[in-house]
C-alpha cells in the first residue's frame, strides 16, 4: 500500500501541479490511513470497505482533532481512491457516502494599516541586522508572499531595476510587482548589509541569517515577534500576519478579487475572497449607497 501511495503523489505532482505542502500533507494522511487498515489486517486498498474507512474516521475524530483536519484526511482518501478507480486498480470507491463534517471558517488576524507602519519601524536600520530584517518585513507586506517562498528566495529572483520579484512554489512560479519602499529596502541591504552575513560569495539565498545560510520559517518567526513585541502588539502574531494583512488592505484599498488572488497564489478564489469578509463596514457603505431600496 505504501507504494500504490508513493505512485498516486507522483501522479499528484506530475498531473495535478499540486504544492508541495498539498504532496506533503496527503502523503502524512494516507500513511496514517495504511497503519490503521494494516492494524484491522487488510493489506491492500482492494478490500477496503465504506465502513472501514468510516471507522477510520471514527477513530480519528476521537482524536479531538480539528474540523478541517477531519476534512483535509477524507480529501486525501477521496482523492486516492478516485485515482485507484481511475487506474483500474479498484472497481468501485467506497468513499462516496463517507461525509465531511461542516467547517466554520475563521477570518484571519489581520493588523491594521497604523499597526504595520509600527511593525515595519522597529527594526535598527543602523545595524546590519536591522536593515536586514526591515527588507525582510517591507518585502513581506509589499507582495504578500508566503514566508516559506521568502526564505527560498535567490538573488536572482529580485529585479530591483523592473521593480518586481519571482516566486517558485513546487513547478509553479508567479511574478509579484514590489513598491518603491520595498525595493529601497532591498537595496540598501544588498549594498550594505547582506555582504555581512554571507561569508560565501557564491552562496545565492537572497536572505541568510548570522551564520551565512538561508534563514529558516522558525528564524524568520523569532525575528517577527520580537518585533511584534517592542511595537506593543500583544495579539497572535504568525508568520502568515503580513500576508493575512496585504490582502485585506489590498481590497479594502479597491484592488479587485482576481489580481490579489494572482498575487497570492491561491489556486481557488474562495481562499482570497474570505479577506473580503474582514471589511463589513465597507461593504454595509457600498451597499447602502447602490441598493435602490436599502
Amino acid at each position: 500500500m505504501e507504494r500504490v501511495v508513493e505512485d498516486f503523489i507522483l501522479y499528484l505532482h506530475e498531473t495535478k501541479n499540486t504544492s508541495k505542502n498539498t504532496e506533503v500533507s496527503y502523503e502524512r494522511d494516507l500513511k496514517k490511513l495504511i497503519r490503521y487498515l494494516q492494524e484491522q489486517d487488510l493489506t491492500s486498498f482492494s478490500e477496503v470497505t465504506c465502513t472501514d474507512l468510516q471507522g477510520y474516521l471514527n477513530k480519528i475524530k476521537s482524536e479531538n482533532l480539528a474540523a478541517s483536519t477531519i476534512s483535509r484526511n477524507i480529501a486525501s482518501i477521496r482523492a486516492l481512491y478516485h485515482y485507484l478507480q481511475k487506474k483500474g486498480i479498484v472497481a468501485e470507491d467506497p468513499t462516496e457516502a463517507l461525509h465531511t463534517p461542516k467547517i466554520e471558517k475563521k477570518l484571519p488576524e489581520i493588523l491594521s494599516v497604523e499597526e504595520v507602519d509600527c511593525l515595519l519601524k522597529q527594526p535598527d536600520i543602523r545595524t546590519p541586522k536591522g536593515i536586514r530584517d526591515n527588507a525582510m518585513m517591507e518585502l513581506l507586506y509589499a507582495t504578500g508572499m508566503r514566508v516559506s517562498e521568502l526564505i527560498h528566495l535567490r538573488t536572482t529572483d529580485i529585479n530591483l531595476q523592473m521593480g518586481y520579484v519571482v516566486c517558485h512554489d513546487s513547478d509553479k512560479e508567479r511574478i509579484i510587482p514590489i513598491g518603491n519602499v520595498s525595493r529601497n529596502a532591498i537595496l540598501q541591504y544588498m549594498e550594505h548589509s547582506r555582504g555581512f552575513f554571507t561569508k560565501d560569495t557564491n552562496e545565492s539565498a537572497l536572505f541568510t541569517n548570522c551564520s551565512g545560510k538561508s534563514m529558516s520559517r522558525q528564524g524568520f518567526w523569532k525575528v517577527l515577534k520580537g518585533y511584534a513585541a517592542d511595537a506593543g502588539i500583544h495579539r497572535d502574531i504568525t508568520p502568515h500576519t503580513l500576508r493575512h494583512s496585504f490582502a485585506a488592505h489590498m481590497l479594502q484599498n479597491g484592488a479587485d478579487v482576481k489580481s490579489v488572488q494572482e498575487m497570492l497564489g491561491h489556486a481557488d478564489v474562495s481562499s482570497t475572497q474570505i479577506y473580503l469578509g474582514l471589511n463589513v463596514s465597507k461593504m454595509r457603505d457600498v451597499y447602502m449607497k447602490a441598493h435602490p431600496r436599502h
